[in-house]
C-alpha cells in the first residue's frame, strides 16, 4: 500500500492493550506497517484519546511514563491539528452522514491529512466525503475500513 492511513483512536488502543486478544494482533500488525512505510496519519485528538483510554480505561491500564512515550514516538507521523475550519466541516459531515461530532471530527481530520484510508472499528465500512465537489482543500473521499473484519 502506498497511500497514507488514517488510524482512529480505536486501532491504536488495541495495539497496545494487550488484554484484545485477535485485535491487539490485527492492530499491531497494521501500525507495523504504517511505520515501516511512513505512511500512517494520526490528529491530536487521536493521540489525546489514546492518552486517557490506555491510561484509565483498558482492563490493564499503561503507566503515564510508557502511554507519553508511545504518543512522543506517534508524533513522528504526520499528525493532524484541527483547525477552525475543520470544525465547521465536520459539523457538515456530522449532518450529512450522521455520525456523532467526535467521528465527523476524525473524518475531516484524515481528509486533511490527505489520507486515502481511515481505519476504525466505529465507523462503518465504506466511502464517505465532506461532499464538496472535487474534494478541494482538505477534502475529498475516504475509503473507511474495519481491519477487524
Amino acid at each position: 500500500m502506498s497511500d497514507k492511513v488514517f488510524l482512529d483512536t480505536n486501532i491504536l488502543v488495541y495495539a497496545y492493550d494487550v488484554t484484545a486478544g485477535r485485535k491487539h494482533e490485527i492492530a499491531r500488525e497494521e501500525m507495523e506497517k504504517l511505520w515501516n512505510s511512513g505512511l500512517g496519519v494520526v490528529s491530536t485528538q487521536v493521540l489525546q484519546e489514546f492518552y486517557v483510554t490506555v491510561t484509565r480505561k483498558i482492563p490493564k491500564p499503561m503507566e503515564a511514563g510508557a502511554a507519553r512515550n508511545i504518543v512522543q514516538d506517534l508524533l513522528k507521523w504526520e499528525v493532524v491539528l484541527n483547525q477552525g475550519e475543520d470544525i465547521l466541516r465536520a459539523i457538515d459531515i456530522q449532518e450529512k452522514h450522521h455520525l456523532s461530532f467526535w467521528d465527523a471530527l476524525v473524518v475531516q481530520a484524515a481528509l486533511r491529512g490527505g489520507a486515502k484510508f481511515l481505519f476504525s472499528e466505529d465507523l462503518a465500512g465504506g466511502r464517505l466525503g465532506d461532499g464538496r465537489p472535487g474534494g478541494g482543500p482538505f477534502g475529498g473521499e475516504l475509503v473507511i475500513k474495519n481491519p477487524f473484519v
